[in-house]
């Protein structure tokens, strides 16, 4: 919900479906449901809020409710003026921490081989070669297959890919880490939308005008 809770129930529970529908989860006052999605016990929770907050957790940390009237638990601790405006499914990987940001960082180190912009710098540009080449290990490899990429967009139409082995994996409840810078020369943007996403895709985005690129 916006407020940040969430429910988990299995997928039984919604079987049989009235034809004006059924109760899926109780609201308190003033809160509204944000997303609705199928989870398997491979799956992390991955909440986003409007104030660029984004915490991941295990759907395993949301104990799995018998009944469909309560109001569920916190998946994020939101600060005064923030709400939850998207959640999305990743696929769990176990990866230590130390092995992610070694990812991470042969990942940005191939990239900026790609762009050649060395001027004067032997140093970091050897740097960057030795730490690139681990990109060929079978481990890295094994995460390179597996990773995902989470795009953020912001209201003024700004927008952001970042892995999603940048976001840790946390404990549900906590408030999350930045996902987005939105300072604008003293002013502030807010997140509309935070969605995962494969090198493949594609992506369409549409302004409340209309406009569509």
């Amino acid at each position: 919900t916006a407020s940040g809770n969430i429910r988990r129930n299995r997928l039984s529970d919604f079987t049989n479906v009235f034809a004006n529908g059924k109760i899926a989860m109780k609201l308190k006052e003033g809160d509204k449901l944000v997303r609705v999605r199928t989870f398997t016990e491979d799956h992390d929770v991955l909440l986003s809020t409007r104030l660029g907050k984004t915490i991941r957790f295990p759907i395993s940390d949301a104990r799995v409710f018998s009944s469909r009237a309560s109001t569920g638990v916190r998946g994020i601790r939101l600060d005064e003026g923030d709400a939850v405006i998207g959640m999305s499914a990743l696929m769990h990987v176990e990866v230590d921490i130390e092995q992610r940001d070694d990812y991470l960082h042969a990942v940005h180190a191939r990239n900026r081989l790609s762009s050649g912009d060395y001027t004067d710098r032997d140093e970091d540009l050897a740097r960057d070669q030795a730490s690139a080449a681990r990109m060929d290990d079978p481990v890295f490899a094994e995460m390179a297959e597996k990773e995902e990429f989470i795009v953020t967009v912001s209201n003024d139409g700004m927008g952001k890919r970042t892995s999603a082995y940048e976001y840790r994996i946390s404990g549900r409840g906590g408030k999350g880490v930045n996902s987005m810078d939105l300072q604008r020369d003293g002013d502030s943007a807010t997140v509309v939308n935070s969605f995962p996403v494969v090198q493949t895709d594609q992506l369409v985005l549409v302004a409340d005008s209309g406009q569509i690129i």
